[in-house]
């Protein structure tokens, strides 16, 4: 998920390792912090962009999961309905065959009131037939009869029956297959429906239980639904609020950039003035020190004592290529002669035309200033914070003294160097040009990393 940020600067030169930037006068931030945190935001951005669009896909999964568990609640109201139907018609058909069995339950009842007829008729049949010289043992084999259907049995058995009775048994004997037919029909058909009726009332017990399980499914897909959508308004407020800080460091830094360049154009003005006026001066001073020559030739006065005016306007500070003292404290002062009229270059100072115009980085600063003392601290073209550390000895903090270089991590460790001039504070090169800070300020006491390089003892 994390991504490199590519980061702009126009005076970014890789080969030197030297301070990016450093606090200015009215500026709280480098453009190498705006940078730092336009970078995090960039950062922060991808990772809340990330998040919205896995809660996109969460919000997705949900309405498909949604959508699914609908048509499983249609299927469901669609198959209690039928089975609710269903239970009516097998209600509608139990209650037919009740009222069915009821009079078929009449119809016995007249039956056997009928067949109750016949058997005194066939019993009065026996008693005349044995009256009138039938065998005594007709009549004992249907008196002695256990029940009716016995009766019927043992009538049915013997062969000296008359046609007459022979006709009412077959009659009573068709009624009773008939009447038995009809009640197994019914009997069966009735239970048919009693067991259909408790499979679809258990049936109907199991789709209500699923439906209730869908709908708690649905509300369950409802809350995380309205949860993403919460979350991803949230993420997209947040990335909202972090796109115009990213715009408005943005701004910030085009913003100091072209400040700096405006610095830089006024300081390079400056000193092209000061260039002018110098040339200027040495104009004026070689015109007057020809009109001062020729008067001395038209002078009549011979003597050996009389001074050159050539050599007497020479009586001025000695320039920079004056004998070297290399004491520390000409070291700590040599560079004053910048302040105010000097700029900070990002690998800058490393060639004649660069030092004749005041533009330095800390690292080539700190070189041209003990060159001036005649001490060589290594190539001017390759000099850095980091060849530089390595010259002369490391002293401890509490042994520090003016002359000594103290460092500072800034962009990178050891990022930044300087002279240290006495009363906590050091000059060299910062982001305005040459000038003198303060170690005690927050931005260079949270910067001091304790490094103390002794070059002069």
């Amino acid at each position: 998920m994390k991504k490199k940020l590519a980061v702009l600067h126009t005076t970014v030169v890789l080969s030197f390792s030297s301070v990016l930037a450093t606090p200015l006068v009215g500026h709280a931030e480098t453009i190498q912090d705006m940078q730092t945190k336009k970078s995090s935001i960039q950062k922060e951005r991808e990772n809340v962009k990330q998040s919205i669009q896995a809660t996109k896909e969460k919000i997705t999964a949900a309405k498909g999961e949604k959508e699914k568990i609908l048509e499983q609640i249609k299927r469901l109201y669609l198959a209690i309905a039928q089975n609710t139907a269903k239970v009516k018609e097998t209600e509608e058909q139990i209650k037919d065959k009740q009222t069915a069995i009821s009079n078929l339950e009449a119809e016995v009842s007249d039956l056997e009131e009928k067949m109750e007829n016949r058997k005194g008729i066939l019993e009065e049949r026996a008693r005349s037939f044995q009256e009138n010289g039938g065998s005594l043992s007709y009549l004992q084999v249907l008196l002695g009869a256990s029940s009716f259907s016995d009766f019927i049995d043992r009538a049915d058995a013997v062969n000296t029956i008359a046609e007459a009775d022979e006709q009412i048994l077959k009659q009573t004997k068709k009624d009773q297959n008939i009447l038995e037919k009809k009640q197994k029909t019914v009997k069966k058909r009735l239970d048919e429906l009693t067991d259909i009726k408790a499979e679809l009332t258990e049936m109907m017990s199991g789709l209500t239980e699923q439906k209730a399980h869908q709908d708690a499914l649905m509300k369950q897909a409802n809350l995380t639904e309205a949860e993403n959508n919460r979350l991803k308004a949230e993420l997209q407020q947040k990335d909202g609020t972090l796109a115009t800080q990213e715009t408005q460091i943005q701004q910030n830094i085009e913003a100091e950039v072209k400040r700096q360049e405006e610095a830089r154009k006024e300081a390079e003005r400056k000193r092209e003035e000061a260039r002018k006026a110098a040339e200027k001066a040495a104009a004026e001073k070689a015109a007057a020190e020809k009109e001062a020559s020729a008067k001395a030739k038209r002078s009549q006065d011979t003597t050996s004592q009389s001074q050159d005016p050539s050599t007497s306007s020479n009586v001025s500070l000695p320039d920079d290529t004056s004998t070297p003292t290399g004491s520390a404290a000409d070291v700590v002062t040599v560079g004053n002669r910048w302040i105010g009229n000097s700029a900070y270059v990002f690998g800058g100072g490393r060639n004649q035309s660069d030092i004749a115009n005041g533009l330095f980085d800390c690292s080539s600063f700190v070189h041209w200033a003990y060159s001036q003392v005649g001490i060589k601290l290594g190539p001017l073209g390759w000099v850095s914070t980091e060849t530089l550390k390595h010259e002369g000895r490391q002293v401890s903090v509490s042994d520090m003294k003016p002359g000594d270089l103290v460092f500072f991590d800034t962009y990178k460790k050891d990022g930044h160097v300087g002279i240290y001039v006495g009363n906590h504070k050091f000059i060299g090169a910062q982001s305005a040009g040459v000038s003198i800070a303060d170690m005690n300020s927050n931005y260079w006491s949270s910067h001091f990393n304790g490094r103390v390089v002794r070059i002069i003892n």
